[in-house]
């Protein structure tokens, strides 16, 4: 009975001493965390980049500045033809 009990202490000692070994120290947490957000601020910039690209180049948008450009060139030729 005795040598079931000391076997059962030492692997309870073992997975302990193996858990405890496992554990990240504080230097490793913020090393990961430093890479998590650099990571995470790549992700930010390139999903900005290409939510702007498309907002760019959507139908709405180069009507609307097409539209604006008419505009423009019609106040231009106004003031040409009242400076005449």
């Amino acid at each position: 009975m005795r040598l079931y009990l000391a076997i059962a202490v030492l692997m309870l000692a073992f997975v302990a001493y193996t858990e405890a070994q496992e554990e990240e120290t504080i230097e490793q947490k913020f090393t990961k965390f430093g890479q998590q957000m650099s990571e995470m601020s790549k992700t930010f910039a390139d999903k900005a980049k290409t939510t702007f690209a498309d907002i760019h180049t959507s139908e709405f948008a180069v009507s609307t500045k097409s539209w604006l450009e008419e505009q423009l060139e019609k106040l231009k030729t106004k003031f040409q033809e009242i400076s005449q």
